[in-house]
């Protein structure tokens, strides 16, 4: 436990982290149990995704505060930790999928992190190259994925905090577009774009290869359903930067991120569903 949790707009999150205890491997995991129970009550024409804390997101966890402190214990080769993590994580994707897993998706807070200075200067405070993060965080990331089969597909989703309706990040994806759009391997980005604090669509300009973008335009963290007019507006607007045959629609994150869940009902959630179904349809048929 940390002394405090992260410190949301409006609310702090529960103080629980993750420290070093000894080197990191992998041996197993309880999701992939979870997994297992996922596919057995799934017919096989369902693409059963399983997600992932990113490996940047571990190791920004790893480096709070003082859980840095024990880094140098196990590890006084920083080198060395960056190895094990990119390897445990290979292996444990590569568990997922020995279970049937061909989607995995990597969540991940960093990349929203460094679009806020001000959040990032008082989680972190000054000194930090963020370019050299950037390039830290796109390596745990990339080398984690490297050599994968080829039937499996990777995307993340850039999280800017959705804990109980609240937020941690804002501002647009500018600070991190060259680095994580055009140099991460996956093959779709999941993004944010629910209200004006994430920016606008410029930055997908940096978005290469064939990727796709899913735009999160519709908000997991209020029940007021959007505007369908105003969301197929917002699709066309992308489609300047992005080609609207790689472009999908999503909500911005999930209806519950942790256990506390946003403060939306259960109808309420099926409804936004519901919403991002026929604007997919009437946009794309």
């Amino acid at each position: 436990m940390m002394d405090h949790g992260y410190f949301f707009h409006g609310e702090e999150t529960r103080a629980d982290s993750a420290r070093l205890s000894g080197k990191i491997a992998f041996s197993n995991h309880p999701f992939l149990s979870h997994y297992r129970f996922l596919k057995e009550i799934t017919d096989d024409e369902v693409v059963a995704r399983q997600c992932l804390p990113a490996p940047a997101q571990f190791f920004a966890e790893l480096v709070r505060g003082v859980n840095e402190k024990e880094i140098a214990t196990y590890y006084p080769d920083r080198e060395e930790l960056y190895s094990d993590i990119s390897a445990a994580y290979r292996q444990a994707i590569l568990a997922f999928y020995d279970l049937g897993c061909r989607n995995i998706q990597l969540d991940d807070c960093t990349w929203g992190m460094l679009c806020d200075k001000n959040f990032w200067t008082a989680m972190a405070g000054e000194g930090y190259d963020i370019k050299e993060l950037l390039n830290l965080y796109l390596r745990l990331n990339n080398d984690a994925i490297a050599n994968l089969p080829n039937d499996l597909t990777i995307t993340t989703h850039v999280c800017r905090g959705n804990y109980h309706s609240t937020w941690a990040t804002s501002g647009g994806y500018a600070p991190v577009a060259d680095t994580l759009f055009s140099s991460a391997n996956v093959q779709a980005y999941y993004l944010e774009f629910d209200d004006d604090r994430s920016g606008d669509f410029a930055p997908l300009t940096a978005v290469s290869g064939d990727k796709l973008v899913v735009l999160g335009l519709i908000t997991s963290k209020q029940p007021q359903l959007e505007d369908k007019a105003q969301i197929i507006a917002r699709i066309q607007e992308a489609s300047a930067y992005v080609p609207l045959d790689r472009l999908c629609l999503s909500p911005q994150c999930g209806f519950a991120s942790t256990e506390e869940g946003n403060i939306l009902t259960e109808a309420e959630q099926w409804a936004k569903i519901r919403l991002v179904k026929e604007i997919a349809e009437e946009v794309w048929g």
